[in-house]
């Protein structure tokens, strides 16, 4: 038999108080209360209606099912759009109906941001919040959803039994006789399963949901196309109203939710303090969801910034490591549990991020970064944000202008709310394309943001992302990467090693998932830095920076040699006692610039272990101005090389590598002995027949 649990329950009703659900009444007999945290004194408290009211979609969309009218388009089972044409084609007065609804809705909408516009706080569109929407917005839409009125318990449950099949009592012992949630598309109840006895939530689709989804789209792409002819726009409204409403009818799916949250589970579910619920597949249906019972408070609701940390390591492996993800991690999504792990729960609007956008976000944010404004608007093509035949100086100009005061602050004190607030009215004036997946991405990350300043001002989500796309890009053995790691370090064959400085002292601030830790104790070891960047450098992921560094020893060592042989002739030649005019220098130009590289090659250990800023970028233009090196430089080379100070740290972590790497490590004089030689030859042969 059945049971439904009474207010005062011992099995969830301290549960729910403890966690900020309602305690559930008897069935619709009384009104549940929501218990929350302290507010700021003068807000309202939200309250969960109890399931005895009228709720509003039905009040407002009932309509729509009288008489069966929409029930070819509840029982899709997928975005079909000619289906859905055909089927309200049939249907003029319906549409007209609902037409009217919508714009009147769209009306008051449209009527205050004019209001907006006049009174100029237009701006405040822009503004950065948890959710990429105004606050002043934002407060109300969240009160709105706190008081959504659910259904009726007694549909819920036909629904259950319906979608899967067995009476409700054989399928749970004790399930909570009121929703505990409740949001547009459906309601969450808590209940036991009979055959396991362990806690679950039971997620319920609103009946007639999809129906009316499927008519608004079908009135929202009519007026899309109209606003787009009329706007003269770029972006194809109608394409990507088609794109939400295929994630839209794909998160009705809850057998596709249920696959979600299993392959995010498997992918993040053993990342260090991140939780990923259990999936329930086999006793769930398209309607009913089945999932393991999370306790927790929102993550908005606690100061935890290890958890932002957490989430930050989280949403970056998603997008940039596997390219699946949470495409809806709104606030109320994200909880932090009763023993302090960050959970994701609803899995619904997932996305998946290709390789090649992978790649292109990467390069947009290192040549942000590095103030690489003509390569940004090459990577905006490449993300689909502008058509191959826009203005592309125009766009350079105008990202210019966005994105150089933000990057001047330096990148750890970038915010990503305000970059994507002034991108976004860039992007409007110059109507740039909005693919799909963009507002989905930036959200994932600024989302995190918007709950981080809430109790920390100063947090800057960009400068915990940043550190891991250095490493990122230093590692990964994908071809565009290495060739956008070759183009930033390479500047007319010059190499800009301030820049490989640059990448290295940020790697060495990205967490790793060994150091994400609640209570890290400050590592004492003073070699900490020369040990990680060795360790990196020797390992296969460190090839390809590898090969650059050992070519950029060869060519500073064969200038060095040339410096020492110039040095020594000038020197041999003062102490004839005949003047010799010396035709030519040894050196030129190049051969300078390689010996200054070699000299911050050297020195760059002892700044990695001081984590000391790199300089602005070193400017070479005038290194011909002198064509002969200085015996001070030669000397300052040679010091640094026999220096035991800067040689014994290094000396000091080789027995602490891994064996592989101590192999690597010995093989690299022989590696370095060739190159050198084949310079050397290369460089004679040349001079002789050239």
């Amino acid at each position: 038999m059945l049971l439904l649990l009474p207010p005062s329950s011992s099995l969830f009703a301290s549960r729910f108080k403890a966690h900020g659900f309602p305690t559930p009444g008897r069935l619709g007999r009384q009104r549940m209360p929501l218990l929350h945290t302290p507010r700021r004194r003068g807000s309202r408290l939200p309250a969960l209606a109890s399931s005895d009211d009228v709720d509003a979609f039905t009040k407002y969309s009932g309509y729509l099912f009288e008489g069966g009218a929409s029930s070819e388009a509840e029982s899709l089972d997928a975005y079909d759009l000619p289906l859905i044409t055909s089927i309200y084609r049939r249907k003029p007065f319906l549409v007209l109906r609902r037409f009217l609804q919508i714009s009147a809705t769209f009306g008051r909408w449209f009527t205050v941001r004019y209001l907006d516009s006049v009174s100029d706080r237009s701006d405040e569109m822009f503004k950065a919040s948890s959710d990429v929407i105004p606050p002043a917005y934002l407060e109300e839409l969240s009160l709105l959803q706190d008081r959504i009125t659910p259904f009726s318990s007694e549909t819920a449950f036909n629904m259950i039994e319906k979608e899967l099949g067995q009476p409700i009592d054989i399928l749970f012992s004790e399930i909570s006789p009121e929703p505990i949630a409740a949001a547009s598309l459906g309601q969450v109840y808590q209940a036991r399963l009979r055959s396991s006895g362990k806690v679950v939530a039971v997620k319920v689709q609103r009946p007639g949901v999809q129906a009316a989804i499927s008519l608004d789209i079908f009135i929202l792409r009519y007026i899309a196309g109209f606003v787009r002819r009329a706007a003269r726009l770029n972006t194809d409204l109608q394409a990507v109203l088609d794109e939400w409403a295929s994630s839209l009818f794909r998160e009705m799916d809850y057998r596709a939710e249920a696959m979600n949250g299993l392959k995010f589970r498997k992918l993040y579910g053993g990342l260090q303090d991140v939780f990923v619920p259990e999936m329930y597949l086999e006793q769930s249906s398209r309607r009913v969801l089945i999932m393991e019972w999370v306790d927790g408070n929102k993550l908005s609701e606690v100061k935890d910034i290890y958890l932002i940390e957490v989430g930050v390591y989280c949403s970056l492996s998603q997008l940039l490591d596997y390219g699946f993800y949470h495409a809806d991690p709104h606030p109320g999504n994200l909880l932090r549990t009763s023993d302090g792990k960050l959970a994701y729960l609803d899995f619904g609007m997932m996305g998946e991020f290709r390789q090649e956008l992978r790649d292109g976000f990467i390069q947009a944010c290192l040549h942000m970064v590095n103030r690489d404004f003509d390569a940004l608007s090459n990577d905006f093509i490449t993300l689909g944000l502008l058509p191959p035949t826009a203005q592309k100086d125009e766009v350079t100009k105008a990202l210019t202008g966005v994105f150089q005061n933000a990057v001047n602050k330096g990148v750890r004190n970038i915010s990503f709310g305000d970059l994507s607030g002034n991108l976004g009215r860039t992007m409007y004036k110059f109507k740039f394309q909005i693919p799909s997946y963009f507002s989905l991405v930036i959200r994932s990350l600024a989302v995190l943001e918007g709950i981080a300043i809430s109790f920390d001002p100063n947090y800057k989500v960009l400068s915990s992302s940043y550190p891991w796309i250095a490493r990122k890009v230093l590692t990964d053995s994908s071809p565009q990467l290495q060739s956008t790691l070759q183009t930033l370090l390479y500047k007319e064959g010059v190499f800009r090693i301030d820049r490989l400085e640059s990448l290295l002292t940020e790697s060495l601030r990205a967490k790793t998932e060994q150091s994400l830790v609640r209570k890290e104790v400050e590592d004492s070891d003073s070699n900490k830095a020369i040990k990680q960047v060795l360790s990196f450098t020797l390992t296969e992921k460190g090839a390809f920076v590898r090969e650059i560094l050992l070519q950029e020893f060869a060519k500073g060592i064969d200038a060095l040699g040339l410096a020492t042989l110039e040095t020594l002739t000038s020197a041999a030649a003062a102490r004839l006692p005949f003047s010799i005019t010396q035709s030519s220098s040894f050196m030129d130009n190049e051969d300078i610039a390689n010996l200054r590289t070699l000299n911050r090659l050297l020195l760059l250990p002892s700044r990695l272990q001081k984590n000391e800023n790199p300089n602005s970028e070193v400017n070479y233009a005038n290194s011909g101005a002198n064509k002969n090196a200085s015996v001070e430089e030669v000397s300052l080379v040679l010091y640094q090389m026999t220096s035991a100070q800067d040689i014994l740290p290094i000396l000091s972590v080789i027995p602490e590598l891994p064996s592989e790497s101590q192999q690597q490590l010995v093989r690299l004089p022989a590696d370095l002995a060739g190159r050198l030689l084949s310079r050397v030859v290369a460089r004679s042969i040349r001079r002789i027949f050239v």
